[in-house]
């Protein structure tokens, strides 16, 4: 699957939100985890992309619903402006 330039910015995003898990990525995009990684490596730089990877792999990150706190059922935080059909509203 191709991605356009703004569906790979949107994912991007995603991946570095902390609450945002890769299943809901996956939902969206029907991209695995491991498509997810490939598109950041390929897309970032060098030293932000281990930057991303250490914090999804830290204790920081919810990335993995099996390592998410239960009581977390939403998937951003409740200040984030609304998406809506993957278009951002602040853009």
């Amino acid at each position: 699957m191709e991605l356009t330039p703004v569906e790979i910015d949107r994912v991007i995003e995603m991946a570095w939100e902390d609450r945002t898990p890769f299943e809901a990525i996956t939902y969206q995009f029907a991209m695995a985890e491991k498509d997810v990684i490939a598109l950041m490596r390929k897309e970032l730089k060098q030293s932000s992309f281990k930057l991303w990877r250490a914090r999804v792999n830290s204790g920081v990150s919810n990335k993995h619903l099996m390592k998410r706190n239960a009581e977390i059922s939403r998937f951003r935080c409740t200040r984030q402006r609304t998406i809506s059909g993957n278009k951002i509203s602040k853009r």
